[in-house]
């Protein structure tokens, strides 16, 4: 009579079963190739000793790791952190281990995409809000593994984005709508997502051009991303001889900034001067600022779907899926004062 163990593994199962064990394996997981017979003989050893499949097993069966890599240049951030939540939510349902990637600086992202081959392997990565330039997408495809990317880029592999300029224009159209003539734009330059200037600005400036409303240099400020940079850029446009009497912000957190001004000089958003932002940030409604509403978490979700389909070796009919956005009217939009207007 046979010893049986205390612990059953794999192998035990297969020797007590009178077979290999790739073939317990197969008779395990219920793939193809097993005689009926030699499967049930195989499910009644392990039902006999209370085997249970163990999911790393069950994956190196399968050929996979059951791995996905999210890489993002920020975790403190709103966006990023939405669109990863969003990607968990889903990835962690299917039953994928996710492991989570900062790179917030150059150096971070040589090291991660040098030594992730070697390190630790995955069967996909998901890039958050930054584009991946030719050699670390050349690095990722070496692997064999499938890329994905969310968050407002255009790539050679799949994605989910907003459409930027639409976006864009749908906060000009809504300025221009309530009668706004003169209106400025602070450009916001993220080191992380430098596209999305050269995707906001033609939309300002075309938008100005089909109304047949002359753009003014004077008007058109750009500095860094962040909220202290707004501050400062709304200050040198109340300097001016003519301020504008709307402003249209790239980032809601300038748009913030630009707030904070305008209420320490004694102006009221909404009524002074008009100012609107992009995203929907939770200081948005703190701040009742109209803002374009994206939702970032929704573009987690989406791009983990998109995700779990190559996974599963299905075809994407849409390389890039477009998510939409919304005009969301609060108390910092209004039509200019006759005073102003003149």
């Amino acid at each position: 009579m046979q010893e049986v163990p205390t612990k059953v593994t794999l192998v035990d199962v297969a020797r007590m079963a009178g077979v290999g064990i790739g073939t317990a394996s197969r008779a395990l997981s219920n793939a193809k190739g097993v005689a009926a017979t030699t499967r049930a003989r195989v499910l009644e050893v392990a039902a006999e000793h209370h085997y249970v499949v163990s999911p790393e097993a069950s994956r190196l069966a399968k050929g996979n790791t059951g791995r996905v890599a999210l890489v993002v240049p920020h975790l403190s951030r709103w966006f990023f952190g939405s669109v990863v939540e969003g990607l968990d939510s889903v990835l962690h349902h299917a039953n994928l281990d996710v492991l989570l990637y900062q790179v917030g600086d150059q150096q971070d992202r040589h090291d991660f995409f040098e030594q992730l081959p070697a390190r630790r392997k995955v069967d996909a990565v998901v890039v958050v809000g930054f584009q991946l330039e030719d050699p670390e997408r050349k690095r990722l495809e070496s692997m064999g593994v499938q890329i994905v990317a969310a968050g407002g880029q255009s790539a050679a592999y799949p994605y989910i984005h907003i459409d930027d300029y639409a976006a864009s224009r749908q906060a000009m159209d809504h300025l221009l709508y309530l009668g706004h003539t003169r209106i400025a734009m602070l450009e916001a330059v993220d080191p992380d997502q430098p596209h999305l200037v050269s995707r906001r600005s033609p939309a300002y400036y075309e938008a100005l051009t089909e109304h047949g409303i002359q753009i003014d240099p004077a008007l058109v400020l750009s500095g860094p991303w962040g909220g202290e940079q707004g501050a400062t850029m709304m200050s040198r446009l109340l300097s001016i001889p003519k301020p504008p009497t709307a402003v249209f912000a790239h980032f809601d957190e300038v748009a913030a900034g630009a707030m904070r001004t305008l209420r320490r000089a004694g102006l009221q958003p909404g009524r002074n001067i008009s100012l609107i932002g992009i995203d929907d940030h939770p200081i948005a409604e703190l701040t009742d600022l109209t803002t374009i509403r994206q939702k970032p978490f929704e573009q987690g979700v989406e791009a983990a779907r998109m995700l779990l389909k190559l996974l599963r070796g299905e075809q994407v009919e849409n390389q890039a899926v477009a998510m939409p956005t919304e005009l969301v009217i609060r108390g910092s939009t209004a039509p200019p004062t006759t005073r102003e207007s003149r």
